[in-house]
């Protein structure tokens, strides 16, 4: 399950238009004779003959890659850059597990900072003017992250060292000598700010949080900080707090409530901008005025923007939106308010974005449904976009795999369902392909067009996607993203199965051989589809997922207090009388329903849904003498960080899918 139920980052990968609509062509001029039209019509059907023929052969001629070379991908993140703007500090896994990297701008070569071999470590930033390196890292997924200094002589220091303490590195102050950070190690509950000077190291606080709320703003004077007072996951209450005076100020607006969080601070400390869709279907962007209290619209759209940032100098505003679960960026000019031309990916779905400190150049991580998200430096000057990294696995010819596509099907009350939908290249009216209906985490998550090497796997090996945004998914409006409250395993769940019934109607889709598989809160919507519409898929394969709510709900990790109330007050609180439904929509406890194979994939080590989840309800469903294959992964969490462990795990899936799926006699309907 993830935190936010809203502003996550967002799971899968999906999308692009598809308009599933036959296409007829007119004629624009009559023909002056009958023999015209005939000898036009033999045309026109050898053409088509032979390009029929042409795409079939194409088609049989597709390779299949094994998960190991999509595995020999590599994926990076981050990307912040050195003080001279010389070089990238970047994530990347290079190694078989995350480690820190430097990338040289100028010839695109990438040094390994860090070793590890047991942990994944992650890029945090260079300390300004000083040859040493911030990273963060757990043990083995149990999300108690420590903040660590690379020293230059490669010595580390954990900066955060209490043995239960989850730290979270925020920013630098102004003037580069110190850095903010949240750390929940006062109380395991709730997360105070402290600021670090870089030399000493020595934490000191800058707010006690005594009253739960989330910190997520810090002024660059840090006499100001915003505040969030989560009420439900789709409605919150934004403040500002003055560390001088304690003098709390709402920022929301008391007659428009809603979703509201904080974007940035200007640098003169005059104003404070947030994002907010109070009043509105849509997250638009709000500047504030710190002396008066008036409010601007600065940006909005008919999609949500999903953050936005000025430049070191204020010269540039970034704003990203999600459009249709693709991301879109614009950047703006401060001084003529007028749009910066971007450059031209094709394809590409921009996943993040970080401008120099001279404002000079641009860092771009930049992906396709069809490749990793790859890192870019745009030149604002010269308008020169440099490619640094490959990360593609070259044995992969990225023409063999899928372009992800929007399509939008009906649900059972006609409600319009937007859904990311990949298509094998080989799949026919002749060449009938397996299906599976793929669920996103959350709840309130999103799959959105992006690379996934999973998804890509197992289209490459024959099997059609649909990634289904049901109702109560985010970035299609806040009454859609409601829809699910306190209803979830019953009309968004339906969503699911009206998306198996899109995929029969396709003629290359075998209609009997239709599957689900979901990982978190979708591998809840995998197991309630297996358990309470026993006779709707073939399989199901669950991925950490809940089957409890009783338990997950009561054993969330100590250091989602402040979001625990917003979370019961959608799924229901386990403490009193909601335990009855929560009881009625946990498959666990109805698992003799089950009559189809099941696979499940679980973290030892997962704090957000527990082992026993997955244990219990592999060994009731073995009680039912229905195959259930079972892996668990001792040194994962919520989630797979460690390429042996996707290669083990996601090839054991085709494997399983293979066996029960693409090569059973059918039996859904």
């Amino acid at each position: 399950m993830t935190h936010n139920k809203r502003q996550q980052a967002i799971a899968i990968s999906n999308t692009s238009s598809l308009n599933h609509k036959s296409t007829s062509y007119k004629r624009k001029n009559s023909m002056k004779s009958s023999g015209a039209l005939i000898i036009l019509v033999a045309l026109l059907l050898f053409v088509s003959s032979c390009a029929q023929k042409h795409e079939e052969a194409v088609q049989k001629n597709v390779p299949q890659y094994s998960i190991d070379q999509f595995y020999k991908n590599k994926r990076i993140s981050g990307g912040t850059f050195s003080s001279d703007e010389t070089r990238l500090l970047v994530s990347s896994d290079e190694s078989g597990i995350f480690n820190v990297y430097e990338i040289n701008i100028a010839d695109s070569k990438q040094r390994q900072v860090t070793n590890s071999t047991v942990e994944s470590f992650f890029a945090a930033d260079y300390v300004p003017g000083f040859k040493q390196i911030l990273y963060t890292a757990d043990k083995g997924g149990d999300e108690n992250t420590h903040i660590y200094l690379l020293g230059e002589d490669n010595s580390v220091k954990d900066l955060t060292p209490a043995p239960k303490e989850k730290a979270t590195f925020a920013d630098w102050s102004r003037d580069k000598k110190a850095f903010y950070y949240l750390s929940n190690r006062r109380d395991p509950k709730l997360f105070d700010v402290y600021k670090m000077a870089v030399g000493s190291w020595k934490p000191v606080m800058l707010y006690k949080n005594e009253k739960g709320y989330d910190v997520t703003g810090i002024s660059w004077d840090d006499k100001t900080l915003a505040l969030s007072q989560n009420i439900t996951t789709s409605e919150n209450r934004l403040f500002l707090y003055s560390t001088v005076t304690k003098k709390m100020t709402e920022v929301s607006d008391s007659n428009a409530r809603g979703l509201y969080s904080a974007s940035d601070f200007s640098k003169d400390n005059t104003s404070f901008c947030y994002i907010t869709d109070a009043g509105k279907e849509f997250q638009y962007l709000v500047r504030y005025n710190l002396a008066n209290g008036e409010r601007k619209t600065v940006y909005e759209t008919t999609w949500d923007v999903m953050f936005s940032y000025n430049s070191e100098h204020e010269k540039y505003r970034v704003i990203g939106v999600n459009t249709d679960g693709k991301n879109s960026l614009k950047v703006i000019d401060n001084g003529t308010g007028r749009d910066v031309d971007m450059p031209k990916i094709p394809d590409g779905d921009v996943a993040a974005v970080s401008i120099s400190p001279t404002e000079k150049l641009m860092r771009l991580t930049v992906g396709t449904s069809k490749a990793p998200g790859d890192i870019y430096v745009y030149n604002f000057d010269t308008k020169e976009l440099k490619k640094l990294t490959t990360v593609l696995n070259p044995e992969i010819n990225a023409d063999n795999l899928i372009a992800a596509e929007v399509v939008r099907f009906k649900s059972f009350d006609s409600l319009e369902v937007p859904a990311i939908y990949y298509k094998p290249l080989n799949a026919s009216a002749e060449n009938k392909a397996p299906a599976l209906i793929w669920v996103h985490g959350g709840p309130g998550g999103q799959s959105r067009v992006g690379y996934s090497a999973f998804i890509q796997y197992l289209v490459n090996h024959g099997y059609a996607i649909l990634a289904v945004n049901n109702r109560g998914s985010s970035g299609y409006g806040k009454s859609f993203f409601r829809m699910d409250d306190r209803n979830h395993g019953d009309k968004d769940l339906t969503d699911c199965i009206y998306g198996k019934k899109y995929l029969q109607t396709l003629e290359y889709i075998d209609k009997d051989k239709i599957g689900i598989l979901g990982g978190s809160y979708g591998g809840f919507m995998t197991m309630a589809a297996m358990t309470f519409h026993p006779d709707e898929f073939n399989v199901g394969v669950d991925l950490f997922g809940v089957t409890n709510w009783l338990r997950t709900l009561r054993s969330v990790p100590p250091y989602w207090e402040s979001f625990k109330k917003a979370l019961y007050a959608e799924m229901g609180d386990p403490f009193t009388s909601d335990s009855v439904r929560l009881y009625n929509i946990s498959p666990l406890f109805h698992a003799q329903q089950i009559k189809h194979p099941v696979m499940v994939l679980q973290g030892a080590n997962d704090v957000r849904v527990l082992k026993a989840e997955s244990d219990e309800i592999i060994a009731a469903i073995k009680k039912n003498n229905v195959p259930a294959e079972y892996i668990i992964f001792p040194d994962e969490g919520h989630g797979f960080v460690k390429k042996e462990n996707e290669i083990k795990g996601y090839g054991a899936v085709l494997t399983f899918l293979d066996k029960y799926l693409k090569g059973s006699a059918g039996g859904s309907n």
